[in-house]
């Protein structure tokens, strides 16, 4: 799996929403400024050709939808960042999370238990 820029993210997390969509459907979720309609469908082909997103012939208009699960993309992105930017260690990215955003104990204990209960 490739990674996706942000523009791209954008549009995905857009697709999973909706499901199936045409890129006018799309635009329109999209929030302020809105890019224009043939950035979306340039985004779109991108990722078609990166086999992410494929569509289906509707008149003459093509309606999209992700070949991929959101899930799928999640566990492949954390694991990238866990390998490029934590030396391969959940543990350490635990920790750098936990510091940054000041966990308290108490959410610090919550987290544990949900990892527990897995």
């Amino acid at each position: 799996m490739q990674t996706l820029t942000r523009a791209e993210e954008q549009i995905m997390q857009k697709l999973w929403e909706l499901k199936k969509a045409y890129v006018k459907e799309v635009l329109e979720t999209l929030p302020a400024p809105k890019p224009a309609y043939n950035t979306v469908s340039t985004i779109i082909r991108i990722l078609e050709r990166k086999g992410v997103v494929g569509h289906e012939k509707t008149g003459k208009s093509y309606l999209y939808y992700p070949l991929i699960k959101k899930d799928e993309y999640r566990k492949f992105s954390i694991k990238k960042l866990i390998h490029g930017y934590f030396d391969g260690s959940f543990a350490n990215m635990a920790s750098f999370f936990a510091k940054e955003e000041d966990l308290s104990a108490e959410e610090l204990d919550e987290v544990m238990n949900h990892l527990k209960n897995k």
